[in-house]
């Protein structure tokens, strides 16, 4: 029986998507996904889902945000701006910015408001949201990921040091290309780039397909290190790949 796992990205009002047959490395694709339900009820069914979104949101933020963005800021260390810190429930559920930002003042000590680029993020959040909540047993196969605590892993949890945007970009998805071949993924899945994704969201997915796989088998890395809930039982929780997991051994799974 085939083992599948997955990786998506939001790109563009849809999902970069990458799928792997665990026990065949030559089974593999990458497509653009309407949603994260067409991807789950994709002909592959992959068990396991690493997705970079944020899952568990907060009814009111306090000392920084979730446990988890905190735990993921201390370990990126200088590269911490990458995780945009969540707002609270109602913020992500508002109509517009302007209400997002009330919201997030109104339930958040220190007050604080959302990032335009944390708004632009939201209708991601809320369809994870939404569809964990309407489908519980989804619970099991779709966990949050954070690409950036993914390619700090997989170096070695040193700083990647070069960005996958501005003017050093070729030489940044260059090394998170090479991470990726390290880490065991096939060269052709890595070249397997959908037409009109963008290479930073394809490469994106690829780490959270690289999760994915730690997670079946029960060595990826919880951040923090006891995951919390929130008040619809969803796990707050960003998960990591396990460090040093070259390419000798990289795609053995659970028996």
């Amino acid at each position: 029986m085939a083992r599948w796992i997955a990786g998506l990205d939001g790109c563009r009002g849809a999902w970069a998507g990458a799928l792997l047959d665990l026990d065949d490395a030559s089974r593999h694709r990458c497509g653009l996904f309407g949603s994260v339900a067409a991807l789950l009820d994709a002909p592959e069914a992959p068990l396991v889902v690493g997705i970079d979104v944020p899952i568990g949101l907060p009814d009111r933020v306090t000392g920084g945000g979730r446990a988890a963005d905190r735990a993921a800021r201390a370990r990126l260390g200088p590269a911490r701006a990458s995780v945009f810190p969540m707002p609270p429930r109602a913020a992500v559920y508002a109509p517009d910015y302007a209400a997002a930002k009330a919201a997030s003042r109104a339930a958040s000590d220190p007050p604080f408001a959302p990032s335009i680029q944390g708004w632009n993020i939201f209708p991601y959040v809320r369809e994870v949201d939404e569809l964990l909540r309407a489908r519980p047993e989804a619970r099991a196969r779709v966990h949050e990921v954070h690409p950036e605590v993914a390619f700090h892993a997989l170096n070695g949890l040193r700083p990647l040091g070069l960005p996958k945007k501005g003017p050093r970009r070729g030489e940044g998805l260059r090394l998170r290309r090479a991470l990726l071949a390290e880490a065991g993924l096939p060269a052709a899945l890595i070249e397997a780039r959908t037409p009109g994704v963008p290479e930073d969201d394809h490469l994106d997915a690829l780490a959270g397909l690289v999760v994915a796989r730690d997670i079946l088998a029960g060595v990826a890395v919880p951040l923090p290190g006891a995951p919390e809930h929130d008040a619809f039982g969803l796990p707050v929780v960003i998960w990591a790949p396990a460090p040093g997991r070259g390419r000798a051994g990289a795609l053995d799974g659970p028996p």
